[in-house]
């Protein structure tokens, strides 16, 4: 086999976590007074990290270093509450995890999510299934698209970063992957557009979770 692990993104590519994100911030949005979004919207205001989320949603006003640490520790706070109301695998993640457990294909989860909330993700929804290294984003590592936890991921898996696919939504996993020397595939079922993920480095354009087993070689 060509490829011997994956690094998997969560939100977004394992997970869709979006409704609860945005239910989240737009309940801070609102008790602050201040104009909430659309659903959409937060599909681009996440991927770099809980601190920019809620920057880029608060009014272009309230970006001071206060307002936003205070919308962050509200945010924190109703999120740990409310994360698992809607967030769900995405239809087709359950066969494609089953199928690389089979094929013994290694498996880990690199994130932007806060590392509490990865850690507390995986082990409530994604608990069928083994996963090497489950690490989000902290003060240990740059958030991606700095390439440093997706490395120490695969030093810690003793894992050559070139026989490893890195699976994520959005142009900031792209980057992360071809950074890190590593396999970049777009989950473009995810909360990012095709074309972002084409323009910022994606080799494998995966539609659907399954068509991720085409680039292992194998298809079960």
């Amino acid at each position: 086999m060509k490829y011997s692990a994956i690094i998997f993104d969560l939100d977004g590519t394992l997970l869709d976590t979006l409704e609860d994100i945005a239910d989240a911030v737009n309940r801070v949005l609102r008790a602050g007074g201040w104009p909430t979004h659309a659903l959409e919207a937060y599909r681009y205001f996440v991927g770099d990290g809980s601190r920019t989320l809620v920057r880029r949603a608060l009014p272009e006003n309230e970006h001071s270093d206060n307002a936003v640490d205070n919308a962050l520790q509200a945010f924190k706070k109703d999120y740990a509450r409310s994360w698992d109301i809607k967030t769900r695998p995405y239809a087709g993640i359950p066969h494609l995890l089953d199928s690389l457990v089979r094929m013994d294909v290694r498996m880990a989860v690199c994130s932007n999510k806060p590392h509490e909330f990865t850690i507390l993700c995986v082990e409530k929804l994604l608990d069928r299934w083994r996963f090497d290294q489950v690490v989000g984003q902290s003060s240990r590592y740059p958030r991606k698209p700095a390439p440093d936890s997706a490395l120490a991921i695969a030093q810690n898996m003793r894992l050559d970063p070139a026989k490893v696919l890195f699976v994520g939504d959005s142009g900031v996993d792209m980057q992360t992957a071809v950074s890190a020397g590593m396999v970049p595939v777009g989950a473009a079922w995810g909360f990012r557009t095709a074309k972002e993920l084409m323009e910022y480095g994606c080799g494998f354009l995966a539609r659907q979770p399954l068509d991720v087993l085409q680039v292992i070689g194998r298809e079960m």
